[in-house]
């Protein structure tokens, strides 16, 4: 395990964390968007997105192999958290407003406005802000270890 795998697994959660607001930007930014994309001719409004994280599995190393060879096969280390994906939400309907003047409106005066919570996105970000606090939290505390661990040196 090198001295600093702490920070690139805590640099890796600020990177996951950074893109999950940014995305949730996207989404309260586009909120009232109308007409997104085509999808079959027909313009559709913006679909909320979301962000899938997973963790990172730490390649075969030594310390790995040792701990197998000796019976401890819980002693792994990760290598922190990666996104894997950055979905569409279409299980989620498109709200229908009423409103006849809307260039956008159908037939019966209804306009399909974008998926997007603003409830559910702002619950997002303020997680996501308080995960990003937390690693830069751990990031700072393990510089500072470091950092008095070469004062020792000296």
């Amino acid at each position: 395990m090198s001295i600093f795998s702490s920070m690139e697994t805590t640099g890796s959660a600020l990177t996951a964390q950074r893109l999950r607001m940014d995305v949730v930007s996207s989404n309260l930014a586009n909120i009232d968007t109308t007409r997104a994309k085509q999808v079959d001719g027909e313009w559709e409004p913006y679909r909320r997105k979301t962000v899938t994280l997973t963790a990172q599995e730490s390649g075969p190393s030594f310390s790995n192999y040792l701990s197998a060879a000796i019976g401890r096969s819980d002693q792994s280390t990760g290598k922190g958290v990666k996104v894997t994906n950055i979905n569409e939400d279409t299980e989620t309907p498109f709200k229908l407003i009423y409103d006849p003047t809307d260039p956008d409106a159908n037939d019966e005066g209804y306009v399909q406005t974008s998926n997007v919570d603003s409830l559910k996105e702002m619950t997002n970000l303020i997680s996501a802000t308080r995960s990003y606090e937390a690693n830069v939290t751990a990031f700072n505390a393990n510089k500072a270890m470091l950092s008095k661990a070469l004062e020792i040196g000296k």
